[in-house]
């Protein structure tokens, strides 16, 4: 069961990031243009994607880190038990107390981020800022010991569906639909 329950975990949160990921491309047209001109670049013409290819599409890790930023696979991290009192922000907090992280709520701090409501990839292409738990304003996937453990497939698996998605089809809106006609705040 915990096979099948990580498994399940995994296929879910990599879907809708994708999803989240090719909506606010389509809603932002000018970086959908970019990135596949990335791609076009860097994969030639026969389109074969390889891991090793993940290093040298940086736009394309821009858009895959700017996408888990704004749209978090998961709104709460796994909840987690204080094991002794603390003082944070002036509170105290009791040693038995559950801790809710809210992830949403730090990609969208605009003590942390510039622009935080706006899709805005560029703010990656030049920090060595990643989702692995190392920077603590951006942990989409948790922290420290108990971060998720589908990271690395999720990792791989989004980067290599992301590109073979933009690099084999053409995406568009129809055409009576404008890119800001699309109500981004829809799902929330």
């Amino acid at each position: 069961m915990l096979i099948k329950d990580l498994f399940m975990a995994e296929i879910d949160t990599t879907s809708s990031t994708l999803e989240w990921a090719m909506a606010e491309l389509l809603h932002n047209p000018e970086k959908m243009f970019k990135v596949r001109a990335e791609l076009h670049q860097t994969l030639g013409k026969n389109g074969k994607f390889e891991e090793s290819n993940t290093l040298k599409l940086s736009y394309l890790n821009a858009i895959v880190k700017e996408t888990l930023r704004f749209h978090p696979p998961a709104l709460f991290l796994i909840p987690h038990k204080a094991i002794d009192y603390v003082e944070l922000g002036g509170f105290t907090v009791l040693n038995t107390a559950q801790i809710l992280v809210n992830v949403w709520s730090l990609g969208r701090d605009s003590s942390i981020w510039a622009n935080p409501n706006s899709f805005e990839p560029e703010r990656f292409l030049d920090t060595k800022i990643d989702f692995k738990g190392n920077n603590f304003e951006y942990i989409p996937f948790g922290a420290s010991r108990i971060i998720c453990p589908g990271l690395p497939f999720a990792s791989r698996s989004i980067h290599f569906i992301l590109a073979s998605l933009l690099y084999h089809f053409h995406w568009k809106l129809t055409d009576e639909m404008k890119p800001q006609d699309m109500d981004m705040l829809a799902n929330y």
